[in-house]
């Protein structure tokens, strides 16, 4: 289990990191802002949800955590620079950002089982890993967080995060459920995104 959580927290790390800098560049800030909003993004989820557990955030104790969180701030800024227009809704940054969602659901299952806490702590812990940081992202530019305004955003993150705990106390290693609920995640996020489904407003 803790070699896989290592690795999807490092795929969510960055591909978190390079959706919070796109969304900076995005907005016109400099290049401080673009990096806070990638930290950000890429940290925050992970912070709240050892907070809750608590231990100490894995963000403030691992260098090896905050270089890959560099890496992809850097590497999005380079890349961004060859695409005209707003990146907001450019299928790299989507895909990335569901890539991201999946992999902290699945860590935050994965923290809330080693934790021993029931189904609806499991799903909590999923959920704010994996929406934790892109909220604070969207507070910081002055916007309603994604999460209370696409429902299929986060709605992924909780069934997943519910799948994983099914899927443990059935009998599955916490290793194969936590990447078939990364799988599903990914799979009915892009879904949403493709069919642009949305839970109904009031």
């Amino acid at each position: 289990m803790f070699d896989v959580f290592i690795l999807m927290n490092w795929i969510g790390l960055f591909a978190f990191a390079a959706v919070g800098a796109l969304k900076g560049k995005d907005a016109g800030l400099d290049l401080f802002g673009i990096v806070v909003l990638g930290v950000l993004t890429a940290l925050g989820g992970g912070i709240i949800r050892d907070t809750l557990v608590g231990e100490i955030p894995a963000a403030l104790t691992s260098m090896t955590d905050v270089s890959i969180v560099l890496c992809g701030v850097f590497i999005a800024v380079v890349l961004s620079r060859s695409v005209e227009g707003a990146l907001i809704d450019h299928p790299a940054l989507l895909t990335a950002d569901a890539i991201g969602l999946a992999a902290f659901a699945a860590t935050g299952a994965l923290v809330g089982i080693a934790a021993e806490l029931t189904v609806f702590g499991v799903v909590v812990l999923a959920t704010l890993t994996g929406v934790g940081g892109g909220s604070l992202c969207d507070l910081l530019l002055t916007r309603v967080p994604v999460v209370l305004r696409e429902d299929f955003y986060a709605t992924p993150a909780v069934i997943g995060g519910g799948l994983c705990w099914v899927a443990v106390v059935a009998g599955f290693t916490p290793t194969s459920a936590a990447i078939g609920s990364a799988l599903f995640v990914f799979g009915l996020r892009m879904l949403a995104v493709r069919y642009d489904w949305r839970l109904p407003t009031f």
